[in-house]
């Protein structure tokens, strides 16, 4: 077990130390911007939730078939807010968000003409 470790990608972070319970939260160990997102897998036939499992960064249900109607179809439907029923059905995805930057600010320094660098300083509106 422990030669595996040797094999795995070390420069990935899986943000183990971001909780569950915060929507949006920064990773202590790499510094991204991570949102919590929770799935949810139903039979697209008869809408039964099956458990949901992540495979290959792909949310899928755990078992092939639906127990219920025997349907291997499923949809997997994003949760915007985990209650404690579903808890046991419900797989958490933590997605990198980039975050937007609109606003950019510059500075530049003016020089004279013999050779002299005068700083002016930009007032902020």
């Amino acid at each position: 077990m422990d030669i595996l470790k040797f094999f795995t990608n070390k420069r990935q972070c899986h943000h183990p130390k971001v909780s569950p319970q915060e929507d949006i939260a920064y990773c202590p160990d790499c510094g991204e911007l991570i949102e919590n997102r929770w799935y949810i897998c139903r039979c697209e036939c008869c809408g039964i939730k099956l458990k949901a499992v992540l495979k290959n960064g792909e949310v899928v249900p755990e078992d092939r078939y639906c127990h219920n109607c025997g349907g291997s179809e499923f949809v997997a439907e994003p949760v915007s807010k985990i209650n404690f029923i579903d808890i046991n059905y419900a797989v958490l995805v933590k997605t990198v968000i980039q975050p937007k930057v609109d606003e950019l600010t510059q500075s530049w320094t003016d020089i004279q003409n013999n050779g002299q660098v005068n700083v002016k300083l930009l007032t902020q509106t």
